[in-house]
């Protein structure tokens, strides 16, 4: 670890953060035949050459597409209109008209061979619209098909419209919906629904993420003391048994998601910049955030704990990155809203711990997960899903508050 501490509110250091993380994919990431290579060791080099995860397919592209528009990063830009490609010619399937969950994409196999599963997450169809409207913002047209393709299919086949909420998957072709309801692919939808906004200036779309955000955030909430529980009946009540016994699944964990109360923090300040007469964004992204990091810090080891279960007790000890981003995200926007300075604080102080012990300051980029006392547990620095998306959006988020 360097010996000195930067200036984590430094429109420098953060740029510069962004580019290192950048540069630690830069070698390796890109497939010449087609899309982004997705699984890296800790030192940078490819694991797995051939398995693609619809989420880490459209997350390359937010990257690229931020870079682009960002640091004016011509070459990217060209790589957002591979990864766009990739999506049409890879994911997307023209029978069903969905987005394919897994792919095994090697060169010697059909197109049909390549489908490991073609289910179809709502969660991953606002991935898709994330990576439209980025690339949209940094100017490759191509990209608002992808937002129009999934607010479509969205809409078509998971959108309840008493509710105001999204139903979670289905399979192939649409044609059974699971009874499965879950908040993280509405907190999603609502961060894609943010960018098409921003992308198209189409209300329609500001529109439906506060639908969204009321429902989550107060509707549901409200079957749980105000805060927001992961996993939800077909009904839309709480189930509280869902995953109990894997507290580690990586979409779908038991117990109350601290760094998904901040993400929704996150969201709700980003929707009060847009609609600052809905007060009631503010107050419960303040009540979110707080209850989280009063929950969730650790006081011994730092850092934000993974889960906690309905008592408040921790039931998962263990560091994840992204939980860490989100959550100084979450601090420096309200910082900026409420102008108070203990979220100041808690930016400073989850930078500082994430800087001691989540960034990986030999080879690049973030750990993806520690133990509770900040020890190591794989060498794999990204997995599927994680493309240090989350580090870099935090990063940009703050960028633009400075």
């Amino acid at each position: 670890m360097p010996s000195e501490k930067p200036s984590f509110e430094s429109k420098a250091f953060l740029e510069q953060h962004i580019q290192s993380t950048l540069d630690f994919y830069k070698p390796n990431v890109l497939d010449l035949n087609g899309g982004f290579f997705q699984h890296f060791h800790d030192d940078g080099h490819v694991y797995d050459n051939h398995t693609r995860h619809l989420v880490s397919s459209t997350r390359f592209i937010f990257n690229y597409a931020q870079s682009a528009r960002y640091f004016s990063n011509q070459q990217h830009k060209s790589w957002v209109k591979h990864g766009l490609d990739y999506l049409q010619t890879a994911h997307y399937q023209a029978d069903t008209g969905g987005y394919a969950w897994l792919i095994n994409d090697q060169p010697e196999k059909s197109r049909q061979q390549k489908v490991i599963d073609a289910t179809n997450h709502c969660y991953g169809l606002a991935f898709v619209m994330v990576a439209g409207s980025t690339a949209l913002l940094a100017e490759v047209d191509e990209g608002k098909h992808y937002i129009e393709s999934a607010w479509d299919l969205m809409s078509e086949h998971f959108w309840d419209t008493e509710q105001t909420l999204y139903a979670d998957e289905a399979n192939a072709d649409f044609s059974i919906i699971s009874p499965y309801r879950g908040q993280n692919a509405n907190m999603h939808a609502c961060e894609g629904l943010i960018w098409a906004y921003h992308a198209t200036e189409d209300q329609r779309y500001l529109d439906r993420a506060l639908q969204i955000a009321d429902a989550v955030c107060h509707r549901l909430a409200s079957q749980a003391d105000g805060l927001i529980w992961e996993h939800y009946t077909g009904d839309w009540q709480i189930d509280w048994e869902y995953n109990k016994q894997d507290p580690k699944h990586l979409f779908r964990p038991w117990g109350f998601q601290p760094g998904h109360q901040t993400e929704w923090a996150k969201l709700l300040c980003q929707l009060h910049k847009l609609a600052p007469k809905q007060s009631w964004l503010l107050s419960r992204a303040v009540a979110l955030f707080d209850v989280a990091l009063e929950t969730a810090w650790d006081h011994v080891n730092g850092g934000i704990c993974y889960g906690f279960a309905p008592d408040k007790s921790i039931c998962d000890d263990d560091k994840y990155f992204w939980v860490q981003a989100e959550s100084f995200a979450a601090a420096y926007r309200l910082y900026k809203l409420t102008g108070e300075e203990k979220y100041l604080s808690w930016y400073q102080k989850i930078w500082n711990y994430s800087w001691q012990h989540m960034v990986d300051h030999k080879h690049g980029a973030w750990f993806r997960i520690l133990t509770v006392d900040n020890q190591k547990i794989e060498p794999f620095k990204s997995p599927a899903g994680k493309t240090d998306y989350h580090t870099m959006g935090a990063c940009y988020e703050v960028l633009g508050e400075l």
